[in-house]
């Protein structure tokens, strides 16, 4: 028996005309949620293991643990932007993110033990990846409908632009705020930046989502899960540098760990801005292909590091190949599903990103613990290369 589908019976909204390229609101809003990411992504590690002393792999699971809440999530969050539009689902995520960063305050507090405050970071780390869920979705699939299908790739470059920008700038500013004044304030400007996303995104203009026939969550994983895995495999090594590179650093004796996402991200913010047009002018697996290539060389280059200059070249480089997967499969995705479904398409898209991180992060961390942080960037670069060769073997949807 086929399974049942939804029809969306109401009204149809007078939906605002398509602009040339995404609306500012929608990008600066992401841009402000997204900083709760970035934040405590180099402060967390250092807090879990040296002044918790909690082992690699703890600081490898709670870091890969918020992708948990977004995987279980990310089909509500679908739903939620296909039925009420991206407008509400962001502003419901960037309230939840900053939940979230109220418990990684609660977590500081120094009456805590060491257990306690582990359980409050986890909790912390769940509740923000279930804002982030619909902040994401909500935002990516809010600015392609500011835009319309035909620049969908754009649009998702130039979200991604808004998410790396934040890891870029808020990594450095959290481990700034956390080395001069204490975790407490790195974690009440976890707080503060969602609320100002919400706050900025309240006075944008709302799309519609198109009318039509809403699929089950589980039919539109098995329309895009090619593309899906394409992008899980580039997530494994984003989430090497998220989850290690503060440690690789430190066991190093280099100094400068804070500029490693600021490194990736400039590479990725540049490949974005220059061909950020590629996914919609070409075959979106053709991008990702050699995008891919150009990851696990990144990848390499961090492995192999002799000295603090290459690894950050390498964390550039890593930026370079990671910018355009999202996009070039991303558009590929959205050929495979109707209109109607395309909210649930991109979160269930998302998800397979929240699985690389949440497996990647505690496999990284037994990788680390046996064979040295190095290590973990080898993993990257390998299954940067299956990607590769998996992107090679996926047919174009026939439409």
């Amino acid at each position: 028996m086929s399974a049942p589908v939804v029809n969306d019976v109401s009204p149809p909204l007078t939906v605002p005309a398509h602009l040339s390229r995404p609306a500012a609101g929608i990008i600066v809003a992401l841009f402000c949620g997204y900083l709760s990411v970035g934040l405590p992504l180099p402060v967390l590690p250092l807090f879990i293991h040296e002044k918790l002393n909690f082992s690699n792999f703890i600081v490898g699971l709670v870091i890969g643990v918020q992708f948990v809440a977004p995987v279980l999530t990310r089909g509500y969050a679908g739903r939620l932007t296909d039925h009420h539009g991206g407008k509400r689902s962001a502003l419901q995520g960037a309230a939840v993110c900053a939940f979230g960063g109220l418990l990684y305050l609660v977590a500081a507090t120094p009456s805590l033990s060491p257990a306690i405050s582990l359980a409050v970071v986890i909790a912390g780390r769940l509740v923000a990846g279930f804002g982030e869920s619909q902040l994401v979705t909500g935002c990516v699939s809010w600015s392609i409908a500011s835009v319309g299908p035909q620049r969908a790739g754009m649009s998702m470059s130039w979200t991604g632009i808004a998410m790396f920008a934040a890891l870029a700038i808020g990594a450095p500013i959290g481990m700034a705020l956390y080395q001069t004044y204490g975790l407490r304030m790195a974690m009440i400007a976890c707080i503060v930046a969602p609320l100002t996303a919400a706050v900025i995104a309240l006075g944008a203009t709302s799309y519609s989502s198109p009318a039509g026939l809403r699929l089950p969550f589980y039919r539109v994983i098995g329309q895009i899960w090619r593309e899906g895995f394409g992008l899980m495999l580039q997530g494994v090594g984003l989430s090497g540098l998220t989850a290690f590179a503060s440690l690789f650093f430190a066991a190093k004796n280099w100094g400068h760990a804070g500029l490693v996402m600021t490194a990736f991200g400039i590479g990725f913010i540049f490949v974005r801005l220059v061909l950020g047009h590629l996914p919609d002018k070409m075959s979106g697996y053709r991008v990702a292909l050699w995008s891919l290539v150009v990851e696990a060389i990144g990848q390499a280059m961090l492995w192999g590091a002799p000295y603090e200059v290459v690894a950050l070249t390498g964390a550039l480089v890593t930026g370079l190949g990671c910018a355009l997967v999202f996009p070039a499969l991303g558009v590929e995705a959205l050929k495979r599903v109707t209109p109607a479904n395309r909210g649930s398409a991109m979160g269930a898209f998302v998800a397979f990103l929240d699985i690389a991180y949440g497996i990647s992060g505690p496999a990284a961390g037994i990788i680390a613990g046996h064979f040295g942080y190095a290590a973990v960037y080898l993993f990257g670069a390998i299954c940067a290369l299956v990607g590769a060769v998996l992107v090679l073997t996926v047919r174009a949807p026939q439409r």
